[in-house]
């Protein structure tokens, strides 16, 4: 059994994460971080629920203490401090958070060459899955298709477009053999005429209780494909997030993906 320490624990990933350990049997909680300025400090990590036994901190330095692997769903400016934690105590990390700067990937970066590090905007299999498949559809359908992809969540969520969105848009772009800023287009209002050729748009929706929608469309003459996944609960993230880190603990520093988790 792995101990884990949780970043980002009193969010809802966070708790999600929890409830798919105690559904699982291949993890045991031994450390969960919260900021220094939560209101959750010296509690129960479990903060509705039976409770685990392990009391929220904000020290990451002991969190990870004689820990196997860590999870981070913290919010974006927080993962660089975490990261150089985990990398001090010699801790594999995978990262959930989405919203990341220059700046944090820069860290991460850093952090990977003492660690393994596997970073993650979409943590579900299914959505990991739908990038290899838009990345083949790219490389298919070539120029002749134009490329949307639009995206669906809740009302909290704080960057946009998602993490995932940006990934898919990736795919496409590498699929074509240029960088995603080339061709990305992420404002469209007023008059701004035809449509560029080989444009990348994105269009994004937030409202409710959404979970995640993101859905890639290739756009033809007389055709249409679209690719769609849809998530209607939260623990397919967790669930996939352990997926990770489970295959990261024991590997070689280094930067890896959620495809690498998957063998694509």
């Amino acid at each position: 059994m792995h101990r884990l320490t949780v970043f980002g624990v009193t969010g809802r990933m966070g708790q999600a994460v929890l409830r798919a350990v105690r559904e699982g049997g291949e993890f045991a909680l031994a450390g969960a971080v919260a900021s220094e300025h939560s209101a959750s400090l010296g509690r129960d990590a479990v903060l509705d629920g039976p409770p685990c036994g392990v009391r929220v901190s904000a020290d990451a330095a002991a969190a990870l203490a004689g820990v196997a692997v860590a999870l981070d769903f913290s919010a974006a400016p927080a993962v660089a401090g975490h990261a150089a934690a985990c990398a001090a105590a010699g801790v594999p990390l995978v990262v959930g958070t989405t919203g990341l700067d220059p700046g944090t990937v820069e860290v991460l970066r850093e952090a990977a060459a003492r660690i393994a590090l596997l970073v993650a905007p979409n943590t579900s299999i299914g959505v990991n899955l739908l990038e290899r498949l838009t990345a083949i559809a790219a490389r298919s359908l070539g120029d002749a298709f134009d490329v949307e992809i639009l995206e669906a969540h809740h009302r909290a969520k704080r960057d946009a477009p998602s993490g995932t969105a940006i990934r898919l848009g990736e795919a496409v772009a590498a699929a074509r053999g240029e960088p995603l800023a080339v061709h990305a287009e992420f404002d469209r209002h007023g008059d701004v005429g035809p449509r560029r050729a080989g444009a990348i748009g994105f269009a994004v929706v937030r409202g409710g209780d959404v979970v995640g929608e993101h859905t890639v469309l290739f756009a033809g003459d007389g055709e249409r494909i679209e690719l769609t996944h849809r998530a209607t609960d939260r623990m397919i993230f967790a669930r996939g997030a352990l997926r990770a880190a489970a295959w990261i603990v024991g590997r070689a520093p280094g930067f890896y993906r959620m495809q690498d988790v998957l063998g694509l």
